[in-house]
C-alpha cells in the first residue's frame, strides 16, 4: 500500500532543512584580506574575516612552511596581489579542503608562532592574527658589570613613545600616523642637543604592546619617558592640548577615566614585577619608588605643559592631568603622556597633520624637557657635570663665571631687546642677558612670567 505524505507532514521537514541550510551559510566566513606588519622583532600576519572562525596553525620543516587551516571559510582575495615581507616569506599559496581554506606560506627561515583572534573594532571586522619570530632570536643581555655602570658625562636618555601603530589605529582620523611623525621630529631635535639622546619605542607602522614599551624604556636606561597621542572624543567640538601623568588612585576626571579605559583595552597591564619579593618589602619598595616617580613626572610634565601653553592656540584645561595609564606605570622612570590635540576636531585634525605644527609641538616638548633636566640633572650626566662646575647645560658657561659675565655684558650692550621664540622662558632670557628675572619683569611691566611667541622683551641697561 502506497503511503502519501500530507502537506502538514512535509512542511516541518522542509522548514528544518531550510533552517539547517541557513545555519550552515551563517557559520561560513570569508577571508577578505591578508596583511603583513613588520617590526624589529617579529612579522605579524593579519587575516581579515567576515565572521569569527575556528582555525588550526602548524609549521613544517625541510623546507620551512607555515600552514593555516581556516574552517568553514572561503578565500575572496587574489594572493598574487599581496605584498610579502621578502625577508621572511618567499611565496604564498592556497587550497580548498571540503568547506575550509588552507593557506601555505613558504618561509626563508624556521619560526616560532603565536596566534589569537580579535573582535571587530572601529573600521576593522573579525581578525585572525599570527605573529612569527625567527627561531634562535634572543634579546641582547648585558654581560659585564662595567657595561651596566652609567659613565660620567653620559647622555640623558629620553624614550619617545609614538602611541598606537599597526593594527591599533588609535582615534579615528589618523592618530597613529600623527604620533609617529611628531615622535620622529622630537627624536631628531633631541639627538641634536649636546648631552641628550632619544630612543623611539617604534620607528614604523607596527604595534608595540604597552608592557613592551616600558621594557624598552628600562633596557634603554631611560631618564624620562614621553608618550605622544592625538586624542579623539565623541563631541567633535572638544579641542585642546593636555599633559598627563600617572595617578595611582586612578583618573582625576571623567575625561581621564574615558581615556584610561580606552588604553586598557589595547593591552594587558604592564609595570614592575615584584612578585618574587616578600609582600611587605615589595610594598615598601613600590611605595618609595612610586612616590619619587610620580613627583618627578609631575615636575617634568608641568614644565612641558607650560611650554605647550605658550605655543598652542588651545589647552584642554589649565592644569596638568592625572590618570592610571598603563604605559606610565613605571615606578623607576618619570613619565608623561602628551595629548597633542583632538584629532576628532576638524580644526585640530588639519593642524596635527601639518608638518609645521608637528615641529611646533616637538619644539615645545623639547623646551620643557630641557628645562626639567637643567634643574634636575640625572647623576653621572653631562648636565649634572656642567651644573656642578657652575656652567649652563649645553656647553655655554654660566653667568656666575667671569668669562660668561664678560660675554653676557657684551651681548647686553649690543642688543637692547629680545624677540620671544618657542621655548623661551623669562628666567632664561634674564640669565642670557646678565640681568635678574625680577629686574627684567619690572622693566617690561610684566604681571607674570608668561610669554607669547613674538613678544618683544626690552633689556635693561647694565
Amino acid at each position: 500500500m502506497t503511503k502519501h505524505l500530507t502537506i502538514k507532514k512535509v512542511l516541518p521537514v522542509l522548514t528544518g532543512l531550510a533552517s539547517l541550510l541557513l545555519s550552515s551559510l551563517a557559520s561560513a566566513s570569508d577571508v577578505k584580506g591578508i596583511r603583513f606588519w613588520q617590526d624589529p622583532e617579529k612579522t605579524r600576519i593579519v587575516f581579515d574575516l567576515s565572521d569569527d572562525v575556528q582555525y588550526k596553525i602548524f609549521t613544517l620543516a625541510n623546507p620551512s612552511r607555515l600552514v593555516i587551516d581556516i574552517k568553514k571559510s572561503s578565500l575572496k582575495i587574489d594572493l598574487s596581489k599581496i605584498d610579502l615581507p621578502e625577508s621572511l616569506v618567499g611565496s604564498l599559496r592556497s587550497s580548498n579542503k571540503k568547506d575550509s581554506v588552507r593557506v601555505v606560506m613558504d618561509l626563508k627561515k624556521s619560526v616560532t608562532t603565536k596566534d589569537f583572534t580579535l573582535k571587530p573594532f572601529q573600521k576593522f571586522g573579525h581578525r585572525l592574527v599570527v605573529d612569527l619570530k625567527p627561531k634562535g632570536s634572543r634579546k641582547k643581555v648585558v654581560k659585564t658589570v662595567a657595561s651596566a655602570v652609567k659613565a660620567n658625562n653620559r647622555d640623558i636618555m629620553v624614550v619617545i613613545d609614538a602611541g598606537h601603530g599597526g593594527e591599533d589605529p588609535g582615534a579615528p582620523g589618523g592618530e597613529k600616523g600623527v604620533c609617529l611623525a611628531v615622535a620622529k621630529k622630537l627624536a631628531n631635535m633631541i639627538n641634536k642637543e649636546k648631552g641628550m639622546q632619544a630612543v623611539l619605542t617604534r620607528k614604523g607602522d607596527y604595534y608595540v604592546g604597552l608592557h613592551k614599551r616600558t621594557e624598552i624604556a628600562r633596557s634603554s636606561k631611560a631618564d624620562l619617558f614621553v608618550s605622544l597621542h592625538a586624542d579623539g572624543f565623541t563631541d567633535k567640538r572638544v579641542r585642546g592640548t593636555s599633559v598627563w601623568v600617572l595617578s595611582p588612585k586612578g583618573a582625576s576626571s571623567e575625561m581621564g577615566r574615558w581615556l584610561e579605559q580606552k588604553e586598557k583595552a589595547s593591552d594587558l597591564a604592564g609595570g614592575v614585577d615584584i612578585s618574587h619579593q616578600d609582600p611587605l618589602v615589595a610594598k615598601v619598595l613600590l611605595d618609595l619608588s612610586m612616590h619619587y616617580s610620580v613627583g618627578e613626572s609631575f615636575k617634568a610634565g608641568e614644565l612641558v605643559r607650560k611650554q605647550l601653553s605658550k605655543s598652542m592656540s588651545k589647552m584642554h584645561g589649565k592644569n596638568i592631568k592625572k590618570a592610571a595609564f598603563v604605559v606610565l606605570s613605571m615606578p623607576d622612570i618619570p613619565a608623561m603622556l602628551v595629548e597633542m590635540g583632538f584629532i576628532s576636531n576638524k580644526v585640530e585634525n588639519k593642524q596635527l597633520k601639518s608638518s609645521k605644527h608637528q615641529k611646533k609641538i616637538a619644539r615645545s616638548v623639547l623646551a620643557g624637557v630641557k628645562s626639567y633636566f637643567k634643574s634636575n640633572p640625572p647623576e653621572g650626566s653631562l648636565y649634572a657635570s656642567l651644573k656642578k662646575n657652575g656652567a649652563q647645560s649645553g656647553s655655554q658657561p654660566n653667568s656666575k663665571s667671569k668669562l660668561a659675565k664678560s660675554s653676557v655684558a657684551k651681548l647686553a650692550n649690543k642688543k637692547k631687546s629680545h624677540k620671544v621664540k618657542s621655548g623661551d622662558t623669562l628666567s632664561e632670557i634674564a640669565q642670557n642677558y646678565g640681568v635678574s628675572t625680577s629686574r627684567l619683569r619690572r622693566h617690561n611691566r610684566l604681571k607674570s612670567d608668561r610669554l607669547r611667541i613674538g613678544q618683544v622683551i626690552r633689556i635693561p641697561g647694565a
